[in-house]
């Protein structure tokens, strides 16, 4: 994965658009990975489902929680991916309060595929899903890769350590820097 570019796809995702009135002030809004990725330093982390227990409990909160300290290390952005469309994906970021991390609606798994992360979880009832990994992205390159142990189809396990926030921030001053001496 290091030094792999992201792959450009074209994301549906739904914004709030002030013109609209009723309950739904929403609007489509295709974006793109140049959008996301282009000109930046982000973390990208991926997981199985929005809702689903460590994705609520630990992964995105402790990324919003951390969100300042990983800025003060040199992240412009942290994004959070899942193969959930983007109804689900702002649903969930606003029963969590998220205000830092952004939600990317990978809704077909187009991304998560071309990543290589595609996995069939339907031993859970899911279908197809995103596998758990983190990266650190510069200017839509994976410089820094964290990918959960035990890929693979219908896993029994859904393994959290590498990924974690706290993992990725320990770690990123470092991949920072062999970035620029790379």
């Amino acid at each position: 994965m290091l030094g792999r570019k992201v792959p450009l796809v074209t994301f549906r995702t739904r914004v709030r658009d002030e013109s609209i009135e009723g309950p739904n002030p929403y609007k489509w809004e295709d974006k793109t990975s140049d959008d996301y990725f282009k000109g930046k330093k982000v973390v990208l982390f991926s997981l199985p489902g929005a809702f689903t227990p460590t994705c609520s409990t630990f992964q995105l909160p402790d990324f919003e929680k951390l969100y300042a300290d990983f800025q003060a290390k040199g992240i412009d952005e942290i994004y959070c991916i899942s193969v959930n469309d983007a109804f689900v994906m702002n649903a969930w970021g606003k029963s969590q309060g998220v205000e830092n991390v952004k939600l990317i609606p990978d809704g077909s798994g187009e991304f998560t595929r071309k990543m290589g992360m595609l996995v069939n979880k339907d031993n859970l009832g899911f279908g197809m899903r995103s596998w758990r990994y983190g990266a650190v992205i510069d200017d839509g390159t994976v410089i820094g890769w964290f990918e959960e142990d035990g890929f693979e189809d219908n896993c029994g396990t859904d393994p959290y350590g590498a990924s974690s926030p706290q993992n990725i921030l320990e770690n990123v001053e470092t991949v920072l820097k062999r970035d620029v001496a790379a």
